[in-house]
């Protein structure tokens, strides 16, 4: 059951502030529906591009209200702008005065908004809210350890470019390669890079800092934080009927920008012996280049484990000839895009070939699957190196001098992980994770701790 939680005033009221891709949308709405567990009034502010889509799937959760401001792409949304750094600028400047003319008018109307929740990577949003007299909450999307070490770059505290390691607080020495993309190879992405720095320039002025992850996956990390910032760990933010089943109607994220072809794969699931499955996606936006798509069908063939690979239809003509068909439907099964949770959750899969993006991290470790790491770029490095080294619940892929994985190793690291003694530890530290993400979020844990010292707050 939901948590309901009764106010001698008028109910609080947030606004939700994701940056607009579905990778940022889940976590913070996934908040929202704790919040409005506990009788938090909610409203998500998103894109009237993002808008849209949301309504046209029909997805949203019936506790969490939308209301759209213009990023200046109403259109096509990101994906229409001509590159990252000219969405990022347009964004800010029209996305400023949507969003506070937005506030201005549900204000003149007499709604109360007693704080904005936003995406850090939009900091500001909370200039906005301060200037119409609203309490901000800084929402950080990626790990501790991964925004540990953005602070340290923000703050001057690592010299860009890189020596030969790297030493932050909460976290072992790392590899110059070890840390994100942006802060070892700056360049390609400059508009990122200053994005992912810049999260924290004004976030002295925000009331709250959340973040989605648990204390125990990142306690030391954790600690050195909560001297910098107000910090408050809410997560793991994945619905609640895969955590400890409080929200009784909260079975999905409530919005998928893509749909899935989910009978087909929990049909085929069925069909197959608990732990035997390798379960392949690499997120929404992450792009394997020809060659590497090559060898990673080869290495998932030469496996000759059973296989669900997620191969979105953007990526599909970069598959081997004649793979797709030749691929036996008995042994392996590609579909364009799947509910990963559900999947992740099937006693059939034994192992999860990820990209680390911080959600898809979260959810194996949430639902206890261990893990092949192979990453792509931006924080996910960083994430390889913690399933691996620091919560042991996998095994790294390695590249070649061309950056490329090749599928010796693909297939040596997925026979490690479903027959070898890597595998064996990696699901005992797996199933440890599991059960301490659930206690995070159920009643007293240190999650929803978090969340009701927050309502305390806001109230107060």
């Amino acid at each position: 059951m939901a948590d309901e939680q009764h106010y001698t005033k008028k109910s609080p009221h947030v606004f939700l502030f994701p940056f607009p891709v579905q990778g940022h949308l889940n976590p913070i709405i996934q908040f929202g529906k704790r919040l409005s567990s506990k009788g938090v009034k909610t409203t998500l502010i998103t894109t009237k591009y993002i808008s849209k889509s949301i309504l046209s799937h029909n997805t949203t959760s019936n506790s969490i209200e939308i209301e759209a401001i213009s990023d200046g792409f109403d259109e096509g949304g990101y994906a229409s702008a001509d590159s990252p750094e000219t969405y990022l600028k347009i964004f800010q400047e029209v996305g400023s005065k949507s969003l506070g003319d937005m506030i201005k008018k549900l204000q003149s109307e007499g709604t109360n908004i007693d704080a904005v929740i936003y995406d850090t990577f939009m900091t500001w949003a909370l200039d906005v809210a301060l200037e119409y007299g609203i309490r901000g909450g800084a929402f950080l999307t990626q790990s501790c350890s991964v925004n540990n070490i953005y602070y340290h770059v923000h703050k001057g505290l690592i010299a860009v470019p890189l020596g030969s390691t790297v030493s932050v607080p909460g976290l072992p020495t790392l590899e110059t390669w070890e840390t994100p993309s942006f802060v070892h190879n700056y360049g390609p992405y400059p508009g990122w890079s200053e994005i992912v720095f810049n999260q924290f320039n004004n976030i002295d002025k925000a009331s709250w800092v959340f973040a989605n992850t648990f204390y125990k996956l990142e306690e030391e990390v954790i600690e050195w934080m909560k001297k910098m910032l107000p910090l408050k760990v809410i997560g793991p933010t994945l619905p609640s009927m895969y955590l400890d089943k409080r929200l009784d109607d909260d079975k999905d994220y409530g919005i998928n920008l893509t749909k899935a072809n989910q009978s087909e794969c929990m049909n085929w699931l069925n069909d197959k012996p608990k732990g035997s499955v390798v379960y392949a996606a690499f997120g929404s936006l992450a792009q394997l280049g020809p060659e590497q798509m090559e060898e990673f069908a080869s290495g998932l063939r030469d496996s000759e484990a059973n296989f669900l690979w997620v191969v979105r239809e953007d990526e599909v003509e970069k598959l081997p000839k004649g793979f797709k068909e030749d691929v036996n439907k008995d042994k392996g099964l590609l579909v364009a895009w799947c509910k990963q949770l559900d999947v992740l959750a099937h006693e059939a899969v034994g192992c999860f070939v990820t990209h680390c993006g911080f959600n898809s991290t979260l959810e194996a470790i949430s639902l206890g699957v261990p893990v092949v790491a192979m990453p792509q770029w931006t924080d996910q490095i960083t994430n390889a190196k913690c399933l691996e080294d620091i919560w042991s619940v996998g095994v790294r892929v390695k590249v070649d001098e061309k950056g490329i994985v090749r599928r010796d190793n693909i297939v040596s690291c997925i026979k490690e992980i479903i027959e070898g003694e890597k595998g064996k530890i990696a699901q005992t530290n797996a199933s440890k994770w599991k059960d301490l993400a659930k206690d995070a979020v159920d009643v007293g844990g240190s999650s929803d701790k978090n969340i009701d010292e927050f309502i305390s707050e806001l109230i107060s």
